[in-house]
């Protein structure tokens, strides 16, 4: 099954007898908010016109636990998950589409998270909301409860000593931009660089300008030049385990399983004993 889907097709669907439950996971991690600009506010943004039918999802509420040691964007509690899923009317035997503003992080988050606790069909709306020809709704719809329950899938998921490992014995992939994997600049957390091994593989180079991915055999040539063979066991990480999902979600696009680091550089920096590389070499 392909892990995107195109505004015509879900048009398409949307039209059809059997549409898909669609999610509305507008987020955004602004580093250098002007003084005095308030944070951005997702809901607000659903509120103001949404896809016919979706239903908002908190990224950071729904989608991800309390930050604290185990980095920025934990993974949630998964009782607490599920019960948003149903909330949101996601049943087991449904498929789901997700979407956010168009840079695609949050609506990967989204779908990785159900992926990875079981749901069998989900999908992410490739270009997000800008790619949407049709029309929006201002209307809160009400959806009737779903039946999804996450069953947490045996692998797909890294902790920290997963990441270091994998760093030597596969490819771990860096997500986020090149300056913070470098360690020149670290508006987030604790320090800069990256962990020993990594390789620097930012997010911007899997999709076009309009935020669209890169075909398939486009994306395997990238990852092909980043070091991922046939076979490789590969691993994503990023600042809080958000621009990895849509890494991960590229990965599957072309093809290639990959395990997410969730706590990623925000749990990893966060431990001193920790080793940080610096520099533009894995090592």
């Amino acid at each position: 099954m392909n892990a995107i889907i195109s505004a015509s097709e879900l048009a398409g669907e949307l039209a059809g007898g059997d549409p898909p439950v669609l999610l509305d996971v507008r987020w955004q991690l602004s580093l250098a908010r002007a003084a005095g600009e308030p944070p951005f506010d997702g809901r607000a943004a659903y509120e103001a016109g949404h896809l016919p039918g979706a239903v908002f999802v908190d990224l950071d509420r729904e989608l991800a636990g309390p930050p604290g040691e185990r980095g920025r964007h934990p993974l949630p509690d998964l009782k607490e998950f599920g019960a948003a899923m149903r909330r949101a009317g996601v049943s087991a035997g449904t498929p789901v589409v997700v979407y956010d503003g168009g840079q695609g992080w949050a609506a990967a988050r989204a779908w990785w998270l159900l992926r990875w606790t079981g749901h069998p069909d989900v999908r992410v709306l490739d270009g997000g909301l800008p790619a949407w020809q049709g029309a929006l709704e201002t209307s809160v719809p009400a959806p009737a409860e779903g039946d999804f329950e996450p069953a947490p899938a045996a692998g797909g998921l890294l902790d920290a000593d997963g990441a270091a490992a994998l760093a030597r014995s596969g490819v771990l992939l860096d997500a986020r931009a090149g300056e913070r994997y470098r360690g020149e600049v670290e508006p987030v957390d604790r320090v800069g660089g990256h962990i020993p091994g990594a390789v620097s593989a930012p997010t911007t180079g899997n999709v076009a300008e309009d935020g669209r991915f890169l075909p398939a055999g486009e994306l395997r040539d990238r990852f092909a030049a980043l070091g991922v063979s046939a076979g490789s066991e590969v691993g994503v990480y990023c600042g809080s385990g958000v621009s990895a999902a849509h890494e991960v979600l590229a990965l599957a696009v072309a093809g290639i399983p990959a395990a997410l680091y969730v706590g990623s550089w925000s749990e990893w920096s966060e431990d001193p004993s920790r080793p940080v590389a610096k520099g533009p070499d894995p090592q």
